[in-house]
């Protein structure tokens, strides 16, 4: 399931939540491995850490990486602005291709396994001669999300 909202002001959140048949404790690991964010977008965006790996994920953290939309490349920052292992986590972007960007990453225990939230608020830049460009941009980050969500699946439930 992916929602969008628009949240006035030119922010727009994207929501998006998958239910895995594992514990809390087996889930957050993995997210917690940024070189982990490699395996789950789609090649065709090539996906890079440039930060030295392995990084040691904890509040204000930078982690530089490169990637290529619909051909070019640009670099991203993030930075951990929260980091409450096993429950929460949060990515802000500090220089990319967004004015705003703020991802929160939820984990928690339902019966059968472990909610795993996204919640991102974006702003497109130089709003609002950018709104044009909203249903490019909801449909690529549907995109993205939806095999996000597949290969989360694939890596931490159909492994051989």
């Amino acid at each position: 399931m992916i929602t969008f909202a628009n949240l006035g002001g030119g922010r727009h959140e994207l929501h998006t939540e998958v239910v895995l048949p594992l514990s809390r404790g087996e889930v957050f690991p993995f997210f917690a491995a940024a070189e982990n964010l490699e395996r789950i977008t789609p090649p065709e965006l090539a996906f890079r850490i440039v930060t030295p790996t392995p990084v040691d994920i904890r509040e204000e953290v930078r982690i530089d990486y490169r990637l290529r939309l619909f051909g070019v490349p640009f670099s991203w920052r993030t930075r951990i602005s929260e980091w409450d292992p096993p429950h929460a986590f949060i990515d802000e972007q500090e220089a990319g291709p967004y004015h705003t960007w703020i991802h929160r990453h939820e984990f928690v225990e339902v019966t059968g396994g472990t909610r795993m939230a996204d919640r991102v608020v974006f702003r497109l830049p130089l709003a609002p001669l950018s709104t044009p460009a909203l249903p490019i941009v909801r449909a690529q980050l549907r995109r993205i999300f939806t095999y996000r969500g597949r290969a989360i699946r694939r890596l931490l439930i159909d492994v051989d």
